[in-house]
């Protein structure tokens, strides 16, 4: 098993880009499994982990509610914001500036062939982050992604996560809000969840963080949970 993650960080980028970047990594992995299956071989397959922010996009999930965007196509084009219907899963969210998206492209197999803890892993991550920040991260039950207060009124989520998997390789990943512009999340039901807010990690410490220190954070923690070589 190949347990060595390559970690690619592209900056601010175009969401269509990144995804078609994202699908051309995935399909190389998927290849490398189809290949050692038909010809009995034991070729490595690679493991990758892109990290970036994106312009203001709207994007929703394969099985996500289009009701849950609240604005109309030209009040977007007046915002110069676009929307995508992706292959995810999960409903719609909100990308864009001092946001960092992560995006695992994993062979699971060279780790463990379980995606329900796959995903409480990625939680974890950023609960983890979280906390070096004096900031309490939270699950939700039935609800994935980071969560703060759960248990009270005022419960925000500050990390979405949906995924896409195919033969244990992963894609799309999670949206960790850090210096966001949380307006943006007005125009949409976040996560198809009405009766709950977002948050950022510059609002729950009342300071503008460093993002290439969060992104530092994530990968220290990344790469202990998962046991990176």
């Amino acid at each position: 098993m190949n347990k060595k993650v390559d970690f690619i960080d592209l900056g601010r980028t175009d969401y269509k880009e990144c995804w078609e970047y994202q699908d051309v990594l995935f399909s190389e992995i998927l290849q490398t499994k189809s290949k050692n299956r038909k010809e009995d071989l034991t070729l490595p397959t690679k493991n990758h982990f892109i990290f970036c922010e994106h312009n203001h996009v709207y994007t929703i999930g394969k099985s996500g509610d289009k009701n849950n965007l609240l604005v109309s196509q030209s009040f977007l084009k007046s915002r110069n914001t676009k929307y995508y219907v992706t292959n995810r899963g999960g409903d719609i969210t909100y990308h864009g500036p001092g946001q960092i998206v992560g995006y695992p492209i994993l062979d699971l197999d060279n780790f463990f062939s379980d995606i329900n803890r796959y995903l409480r892993l990625l939680e974890e991550v950023v609960i983890k982050t979280l906390n070096d920040y004096g900031v309490v991260g939270e699950r939700s039950k039935g609800e994935t992604g980071v969560w703060i207060d759960v248990a009270k009124k005022n419960s925000r989520k500050i990390c979405a996560i949906g995924v896409k998997t195919s033969r244990w390789v992963t894609m799309h990943g999670f949206a960790f809000n850090i210096n966001t512009d949380l307006s943006y999340f007005d125009n949409i039901v976040p996560c198809g969840i009405a009766n709950k807010r977002v948050t950022s990690l510059e609002k729950e410490i009342n300071k503008t963080v460093c993002i290439n220190e969060v992104k530092t954070k994530i990968k220290n923690h990344f790469v202990d949970l998962f046991n990176v070589s």
